[in-house]
């Protein structure tokens, strides 16, 4: 008897929230998928399904408690009680909008982990698509300190209680609210080998580093370079979607960089901060300095001769993957690993908030862009990158899960 050969159509869905840096690693993925004939939903809140529809996918939306530039606390349960609540409120909803209509496999990103909950009612396999560092051996120690940090404080242990009073009811008893979170099941890395703290100790047969799957980014405009910045450095500087109330530092930026020969700077700052705020009442900002609240940060790090970011792990690899030098200024989460990472790989300087003065940026930009042994280093990194497989390889992974037909 012959082996069953997968469904070579077959209706996946994935689950992700509405956050650019969740989505976006995973659109080439879901457009690679569409391309082989299989018909993909995607779960997710109103604001993106246009972004979504144009990779193919049937966007299936739902509401969310979470938006782009969501307000984050600094102590760590501030950073994970929105997403549980917000599972909380996505599992029935996610499970009406599926019935009837029950995919054969589910792909889910980090943060809407009820999918796994859905995947086992339906008795379908589940893959995460992390965009993301992942688990390693070892992992359980630090998951067990953590544990017992969060038990030790009222509001920690309620969090901890209301968690796992919701995995018990929903088929997950035999798994502690980190454990779950740290142990997702087949994962696939959606960011380079060379992000991945501990990359050696990764268990391979649960997770596999697809690289950067960047694609063309065709549902966002180009940027195109004006004549003024003809024959000049290009600089980007962007905090990302969530850390963009920084008007002190976008102050420095202009005052590091505005006039200083040889550059053009394009400079993004959210919807929060007004250009007026960057200047002293009277005064207009310098011609080589453009703003915008969201710029199509790909098209332009295509183009750029350095970038200072917040270091989140979308723009880290976006970077990485156009060979673009760094500087690292952390806001919060895991950007202040990701700066120490980039900063390790000799590829970025890590500069804390604090000490992010006009004279220390434009120190750390001007060291770094002029660095033979640093675009060197991006240049052996990004080789790297692109033998990683990129969205084909990960559509091949994710077939190769499919249930297989008679």
């Amino acid at each position: 008897m012959t082996a069953a050969a997968p469904a070579r159509r077959a209706h996946i869905a994935m689950f992700s929230i509405p956050a650019p840096g969740h989505i976006f690693p995973s659109l080439e993925v879901i457009r690679e998928l569409v391309a082989r004939g299989h018909r993909v939903t995607y779960a997710i809140p109103e604001s993106f399904a246009d972004t979504v529809a144009e990779t193919g996918a049937e966007p299936k939306t739902y509401s969310s408690l979470l938006s782009v530039e969501q307000e984050w606390g600094e102590e760590y349960l501030d950073q994970v009680e929105p997403f549980l609540e917000d599972n909380i409120r996505m599992l029935p909803q996610l499970a009406e909008a599926y019935a009837g209509d029950e995919p054969d496999l589910v792909l889910f990103d980090i943060a809407p982990f009820c999918a796994r909950i859905l995947a086992r009612r339906w008795q379908v396999p589940a893959l995460q698509l992390s965009p993301c560092m992942v688990g390693w051996k070892g992992l359980e120690e630090v998951v067990a300190q953590q544990e017992k940090d969060l038990r030790g404080s009222e509001r920690g242990r309620a969090y901890l209680d209301r968690f796992q009073g919701w995995l018990d009811a929903n088929g997950f008893a035999g798994f502690t609210p980190l454990e779950f979170m740290a142990r997702p099941g087949r994962t696939l890395a959606l960011i380079p080998r060379a992000m991945q703290p501990n990359a050696d100790l990764v268990d391979t047969d649960v997770a596999t580093f697809v690289g950067a799957c960047q694609g063309t980014r065709a549902h966002q405009q180009e940027w195109v370079r004006p004549a003024e910045a003809a024959g000049k450095r290009l600089l980007l500087i962007s905090l990302g979607s969530s850390y963009t109330d920084e008007p002190g530092f976008y102050r420095a930026c202009v005052r590091a960089f505005g006039d200083l020969p040889g550059w053009y700077v394009v400079l993004q700052i959210g919807s929060r901060v007004s250009a007026e705020q960057l200047v002293d009442e009277g005064e207009q900002l310098p011609g080589n300095i453009e703003t915008h609240s969201w710029v199509p940060q790909l098209s332009i790090l295509r183009q750029a001769d350095a970038f200072i970011t917040h270091a989140g792990m979308g723009g880290s690899q976006e970077g990485l993957a156009n060979a673009v030098p760094m500087v690292a200024v952390p806001q919060g989460a895991d950007q202040f690993g990701n700066a120490e990472l980039l900063a390790g790989l000799g590829v970025a300087r890590h500069l804390p908030k604090a000490e992010a003065s006009a004279e220390a940026l434009r120190a750390a930009v001007l060291g770094l862009a002029g660095d033979p042994e640093v675009a060197a280093r991006l240049r052996e990194i990004r080789r790297g990158m692109a033998a990683e497989g990129g969205a084909p390889h990960a559509a091949d992974l994710i077939e190769a899960e499919l249930p297989v037909t008679p």
